[in-house]
């Protein structure tokens, strides 16, 4: 029976935790009205502070995915299509995940290191003693924030890639601007853009859930918070992708 042990008291971790989780996310979504001034400060710190890296990410990604595409096109004289696809790349898969895995590995990070300091050296603790409610100050602000933050970057991303490739296509593989731009545009429908924005919502929504959780029950001493650290980017990047399949078939 011993199998039999390990499978159910699995199931029973894996139920217990998702419960917990779903909580904990319900109550950091419902809790967020009281500090404005400190959604504020968090939409500065994750969607303002994050776009450099996220802007440098699409315009080196957006240049590689037109040389990428002139090359195989060539191949079947299709060098052609390099504008559109670069366009539809970058709105409908590439600034969404990029963006949201880049921030996921600034801002999960910064949250889950920061929050687990503040639990293991009882800042938490001294939140509630002053009757203060610890999710509705330090979690609902940053849910809220990454939830707003994404799609704004993931749209930038988006429109910097597709310049990126721009660059790339004028300079380097001999298009004409005008036309390179026109056939970006020409190609591209609202839908590709929408569903991109869509999906920065709901990435932005995995990043500081994971950097949350795993700061708020981070284990004692620096060991706890570097684990939590490590444990948040993980969850964040894998939930990314999870989240962008099931998207993806869900729009598409």
């Amino acid at each position: 029976m011993t199998p039999v042990r390990l499978i159910g008291r699995a199931a029973m971790t894996l139920t217990r935790t998702t419960g917990r989780v779903s909580i904990f996310a319900a109550q950091g979504l419902t809790r967020v009205g009281a500090h404005p001034a400190e959604l504020l400060r968090q939409i500065l710190h994750i969607g303002w502070l994050s776009l450099p890296v996220v802007g440098l990410t699409a315009l080196f990604t957006g240049a590689a995915l037109a040389l990428q595409i002139h090359s195989g096109g060539e191949r079947f004289q299709a060098s052609d299509v390099v504008p559109a696809i670069v366009a539809i790349g970058m709105a409908r898969e590439l600034g969404p995940v990029l963006g949201g895995l880049m921030v996921a590995a600034r801002v999960a990070s910064s949250i889950a290191a920061e929050l687990g300091t503040m639990r293991v050296t009882e800042q938490v603790d001294a939140l509630v003693t002053l009757s203060t409610d610890p999710v509705g100050w330090l979690v609902s602000p940053r849910l809220w924030a990454a939830i707003l933050s994404l799609p704004v970057l993931v749209g930038v991303g988006d429109v910097i890639g597709i310049m990126g490739g721009w660059l790339i296509g004028v300079n380097a593989l001999g298009f004409n601007s005008v036309t390179y731009l026109s056939n970006s545009w020409a190609y591209l429908e609202g839908w590709d853009v929408v569903s991109g924005l869509i999906k920065g919502g709901f990435f932005g929504f995995v990043v500081a859930l994971s950097g949350c959780w795993f700061g708020m029950n981070a284990g004692n001493g620096a060991a706890g918070v570097g684990r939590a650290t490590t444990n948040a980017v993980v969850a964040a990047s894998v939930g990314i992708l999870a989240a962008n399949f099931v998207l993806t078939g869900l729009f598409f």
